[in-house]
Formats: structure tokens, C-alpha cells, sequence
């Protein structure tokens, strides 16, 4: 299976028409440009590499 690159304008369109919440026009570039930016910073924290026998913290303390 081939996967499907990601293309955040599609994805803009579909979540807008799916919640039903309409975007202007005139600001429909700057929410496509925010979500393109938000998928390459998540990008980056998909492809850091985590070994198997890593162990989650018990307690999360500030």
C-alpha cells in the first residue's frame, strides 16, 4: 500500500467542511501555512529515534 503524501490544504478542507466551521477566504492560506508548519515540526519528533527497552516516567513533576 502506497502512502498518500500529506497535503495540509486538503486537510484544511476536509476538517472545515467535517466540524462545519467555515474559514474566510482571506485566511484560508495562513491556516493551510500553520498546518503545513505544525506536520514538519511533528515530523521531526516522529523520526527521533527511541530505543525499544526505554521506560515511561511514573511521575510526571515539573
Amino acid at each position: 500500500m502506497t502512502e498518500k503524501p500529506f497535503d495540509p490544504a486538503e486537510l484544511v478542507d476536509l476538517m472545515s467542511e467535517f466540524l462545519d466551521l467555515p474559514i474566510a477566504p482571506e485566511y484560508r492560506p495562513g491556516v493551510i501555512a500553520n498546518l503545513a508548519r505544525t506536520a514538519a515540526i511533528a515530523q521531526l519528533v516522529m523520526e527521533f529515534p527511541i530505543p525499544d527497552d526505554i521506560e515511561i516516567a511514573p511521575i510526571f513533576q515539573p
